[in-house]
């Protein structure tokens, strides 16, 4: 697959313009980007707030330049307020990324945050060189472009074609030749892999947004089935690095308690550990979350065969 069309392209050049002059913007949490945006209703002042805080516009703010080619990229759109921006391109480490704008209400937005960069992180703490990574439900395919130095090749898999076209940019701005894969779960990458990397959709969304419904009672159905898909399909020496959201019920994690069994009776090494102790909590209002106390952010590491240390 290769969504690189000439839409694409420009989207590209975008994201090398704002580089080069030295755009860089870290991505918040929604309740903050909300927050942020209420405290202060000014129309953007420069690129920042057009491409980072996703405020509306004149034309003549943006260099022509950069008009044309969001114009051309088909990323300008017009509403009551002024025009808008409907990407948003964040900075991790020294690489750009782009994705969906504020607010991501759209079924299939694409979304960018500080999962995103406590992802990124535990990935370089864990991650060893290995010949073919798969980063599954990649998203911008920020997980398998930053580790990228460290694989032979690198795969971005995601259902959404919206993702996938977000990840081909993302991975030409940084210069990686990675393989794109449309589909649900490993099923759909073939060929041989020694190495797995996800952060799935872990809440329960009521409008089924795909980056955030991850199924299970709260949220933690569709990490436990990338995990037992991994453990299935990994050789003799490979490993598995997941992120997710952990719901605890009277201090017990929801989510440990159904993915040990998996990785004892695959054999695996298994390194556990909170990241986080409270991530979303404005989601346990919701009834769905009865009896949740707080949502972990937790990183599971499980090495195969060979692996095992």
């Amino acid at each position: 697959m290769n969504p690189l069309d000439s839409e694409g392209r420009a989207l590209v050049a975008l994201g090398q313009a704002l580089r080069s002059m030295g755009y860089r913007f870290i991505t918040p949490t929604p309740s903050t980007h909300r927050i942020v945006l209420e405290r202060d209703t000014h129309p953007a002042r420069d690129l920042r707030d057009v491409f980072g805080w996703s405020r509306p516009f004149r034309p003549n703010l943006l260099p022509a330049e950069l008009f044309r080619l969001a114009e051309q990229a088909r990323v300008v759109t017009e509403g009551s307020d002024g025009l808008r921006a409907s990407v948003r391109f964040s900075t991790l480490g020294s690489q750009l990324f782009v994705h969906s704008a504020y607010p991501t209400h759209a079924a299939d937005s694409v979304f960018f945050g500080p999962d995103t960069y406590r992802f990124c992180a535990a990935l370089a703490r864990h991650m060893d060189r290995r010949e073919r990574i798969v980063d599954l439900g990649c998203g911008s395919g920020a997980g398998g472009l930053s580790v990228a130095g460290l694989a032979g090749r690198v795969v971005l898999s995601d259902i959404s074609e919206r993702a996938l076209r977000f990840a081909a940019v993302n991975a030409e701005l940084a210069g990686v030749a990675a393989e794109l894969v449309q589909g649900d779960g490993l099923s759909a990458v073939g060929g041989t892999v020694d190495g797995v990397i996800c952060n799935p959709p872990y809440l329960r969304d009521r409008d089924a947004r795909i980056y955030r419904e991850g199924g299970g009672r709260f949220g933690e159905g569709l990490a436990l089935r990338w995990l037992e898909e991994a453990t299935e399909r990994l050789r003799d020496g490979g490993v598995l690095i997941l992120y997710t959201g952990a719901p605890i019920l009277d201090g017990e994690d929801w989510f440990w308690r159904a993915a040990q069994p998996l990785c004892q009776s695959a054999g695996a090494d298994v390194r556990y550990e909170e990241l986080d102790p409270d991530v979303f909590g404005e989601e346990l209002a919701d009834p769905i979350y009865r009896g949740v106390e707080r949502i972990a952010a937790v990183a599971l590491v499980a090495r195969f065969g060979g692996e095992r240390r």
